[in-house]
């Protein structure tokens, strides 16, 4: 059986406790693309622009929920408290990072992709990256009490 272990490369996490967070976090972004399409295509039309983003983002985080609780609650992996908080980490910057870059290949001024995170102007998509954050914590300790 091969080596499963990143011990050949340098490293001292088995494989499956890298691999597999990011392939969920995979995963939760075509989600998030397949959340984009249908807000701009059913949500907006019919509950106008600020009620479709609301709607969205609320359907995304309990995309995000759903998702990392199905992970964290049957997987095999066992994941030490400081795994889990690197995991939602590694989840919130690779969706902070991929929506710069889409809005900087976009053309869109950083101002406006920062934008998203003003709170004080009605804008809820930083509950997105808090779900990342937090998800992994919340119901990867879920079995280990």
């Amino acid at each position: 059986m091969p080596d499963t272990t990143l011990a050949a490369l340098g490293g001292s996490l088995p494989a499956p406790k890298l691999l597999h967070p990011l392939g969920l976090w995979v995963l939760m972004a075509v989600l998030a693309v397949a959340n984009g399409v249908f807000r701009e295509l059913a949500l907006i039309p019919r509950a106008g622009e600020y009620g479709g983003h609301v709607l969205s983002t609320a359907m995304l985080v309990a995309a995000i929920l759903l998702v990392s609780f199905a992970y964290f609650t049957t997987t095999a992996v066992a994941y030490t408290r400081l795994e889990l908080l690197a995991v939602g980490v590694a989840w919130t910057v690779l969706t902070v990072g991929f929506e710069f870059l889409v809005g900087y290949l976009e053309g869109a001024p950083v101002a406006e992709t920062l934008g998203q995170y003003d709170v004080l102007a009605g804008q809820v998509w930083i509950l997105v990256p808090l779900a990342l954050l937090t998800a992994p914590l919340l119901f990867g300790d879920v079995l280990s009490g």
